[in-house]
């Protein structure tokens, strides 16, 4: 019974591998209009051609396992409306391999700002820089592990002029990343937020209690007040004040930016962001 119940699981995750390769609907891709046959072509490019925004997923695939992400979002309505103009697949496929090589385009940040609260959240840089993103994480999200380095990247660009403030947002999918957010807020009480952020980034696939203990001792916790503070209801209300900030603002996945207010769907690669920044600071 127990080698069954394996291999019924095993079956059941490579089933929802293997859904992108066969689902003919896609979030956020609207195939009204096409033809039978067009809407066929449309979901081979799309079964076939990568995203581009690093992710290293293809289109169809990362619209199934990350539908917050602008960038397939944008090259899969592309590849729709071009459908649309009468292109051949072939030229549309060539036209994805040449934008590929420029990068992913960054869409535009939305054009009215909505309201954060940021009042005592973690922040990285000056009070007073001229451009704040405010980003809505989750510890277990590889997207947002991989995010970290690059926005690292562009607050050491920018040193006087943005600055990072850090939500939490941790998703049901992730076991740990309640835990993780927890921890932060508890390390945050220490002054140490960012050093443990850190560690729990560098380590987001081993994230466990005994893990982030050890971490915890790693940087120099009082380790009682930690454990007090992770586990207290003052922290998790806080989680569940800050999910609910992120829903109210229309966040749906992570790593999800906000830049002065106004929502980023594009790639937080240095060379995307830094046109923004000089745009606002």
């Amino acid at each position: 019974m127990l080698v069954l119940a394996a291999l019924l699981l095993i079956a059941q995750r490579s089933n929802a591998q293997e859904d992108w390769r066969t689902a003919k609907a896609l979030a956020g891709v609207d195939f009204t209009g096409l033809t039978p046959a067009q809407q066929t072509a449309a979901l081979k490019i799309l079964r076939e051609e990568g995203c581009g925004c690093g992710c290293s997923m293809k289109l169809a695939e990362c619209r199934v396992k990350d539908p917050a992400c602008g960038v397939s979002k944008g090259l899969a309505g592309g590849v729709v409306k071009s459908l649309k103009a009468g292109k051949s697949p072939a030229d549309i496929v060539k036209q994805l391999a040449e934008e590929a090589k420029k990068g992913p385009a960054p869409q535009p940040v939305l054009e009215d700002p909505i309201s954060i609260s940021i009042t005592g959240d973690p922040v990285r840089g000056p009070a007073n820089a001229k451009v704040t993103i405010v980003e809505f994480s989750d510890f277990q999200c590889p997207y947002c592990a991989t995010a970290a380095g690059k926005i690292d990247n562009l607050l050491a660009k920018y040193p006087k002029d943005v600055r990072l403030v850090f939500k939490q947002f941790p998703l049901d999918i992730h076991g740990q990343a309640q835990l993780a957010a927890q921890a932060s807020l508890a390390a945050d009480k220490q002054k140490k937020f960012w050093e443990l952020h850190d560690k729990m980034f560098a380590n987001f696939r081993q994230l466990s209690r005994p893990n982030i203990l050890t971490w915890a001792k790693e940087i120099g916790l009082d380790m009682p007040r930690f454990v007090k503070d992770m586990d207290s209801a003052e922290a998790k209300a806080r989680v569940a004040k800050e999910l609910q900030e992120g829903t109210d603002a229309g966040v749906s996945g992570t790593p999800t930016f906000f830049i002065n207010g106004r929502k980023y769907n594009g790639s937080v690669e240095l060379e995307r962001l830094s046109p923004i920044v000089d745009q606002l600071k």
